[in-house]
C-alpha cells in the first residue's frame, strides 16, 4: 500500500493510496475521526474501511487531515479539513481520471466532514457515515442530501447520544429520491469496542448490495 504526499489547501497532506486495477473503477475516500480527539488515518475502523473498499477493486484513499502525522497546517475547526477532503478527491481524480462514481465513507467527525463533500460534489453515488456526530455539529446542510447512503450507530454510544442521530436519520428519510438505510449495533459505543467485527459486517454487505444494484443498472 503506498504511501502517498499530496498537496492540499494548507502544504502536503499524507495518505494512503490503493490505485485500482481497471480504469473506470470507483473510487474510495475514508475521512478519520476528530484530529484533537486521537483522530489519524490509521484508526482501526477507518483501516478496516480502506481495505474493504480495495478487496472491491476500488481506487481507495485515506489521509490524515491538516496538523495529523506529517500532514502540513493546523486543525481548523472543519471547513480547513473540508477543504483537504476536497483536494484528496481532486488529487484521487487526477490519477485515475477514468473512475465511474465516488464513494465517501466517515467515521465520527470525518462522517460530518464526509456529508458535507457530497454535497459539493456531485460524482459521489454513496456515502457510510458511521456515528455521524449529529449533536455536535449542524447537519442542516444535508437540504436535499443527494446521495443514498448508509448511516451505523450504537445504542449505547456516550459521545452522541441515539436520539441526535435518529432524528437526523428521520429528517432524510423524508427527502424523495434517495434512500438512507440505518443500522444500529447493540451494544456498541462510539468506538465501536468488541464491534467493529460487526460494523464491517454491515459495511460491507451494504457496499455490495449497491454495487450489485449497480451493475445490474449498467
Amino acid at each position: 500500500m503506498p504511501e502517498v504526499i499530496f498537496a492540499g489547501p494548507a502544504g502536503r497532506i499524507e495518505g494512503r493510496f490503493q490505485p485500482a486495477k481497471t480504469r473506470n473503477a470507483p473510487i474510495g475516500i475514508v475521512l478519520h475521526p476528530h484530529p484533537q480527539f486521537g483522530g489519524t488515518m490509521n484508526n482501526q475502523i477507518v483501516y478496516n474501511l480502506f481495505y474493504m473498499f480495495q478487496k472491491r477493486g476500488f481506487a481507495v484513499l485515506r489521509f490524515n487531515f491538516r496538523g495529523v502525522g506529517r500532514s502540513q497546517g493546523a486543525f481548523d475547526h472543519g471547513s480547513g479539513e473540508l477543504s483537504d477532503a476536497a483536494a484528496a478527491l481532486d488529487w484521487v481524480q487526477t490519477i485515475h481520471p477514468d473512475a465511474r462514481s465516488c464513494w465517501i465513507a466517515g467515521f465520527s467527525f470525518g462522517a460530518w466532514i464526509g456529508m458535507q463533500l457530497l454535497m459539493r460534489r456531485p460524482e459521489i453515488e454513496g456515502f457510510i457515515s458511521i456515528a455521524p456526530p449529529a449533536n455536535l455539529h449542524d447537519f442542516s446542510f444535508l437540504a436535499p442530501c443527494p446521495s443514498s447512503g448508509l448511516i451505523v450507530h450504537g445504542d449505547v454510544d456516550k459521545v452522541v447520544p441515539m436520539k441526535d442521530t435518529q432524528a437526523l436519520v428521520d429528517k432524510l428519510k423524508t427527502q424523495k429520491g434517495i434512500v438512507v438505510d440505518q443500522e444500529i449495533i447493540s451494544g456498541a459505543n462510539h468506538f465501536f469496542e468488541d464491534r467493529v467485527d460487526t460494523l464491517m459486517d454491515i459495511c460491507s454487505g451494504y457496499l455490495d448490495k449497491r454495487l450489485s444494484q449497480t451493475s445490474d443498472a449498467a
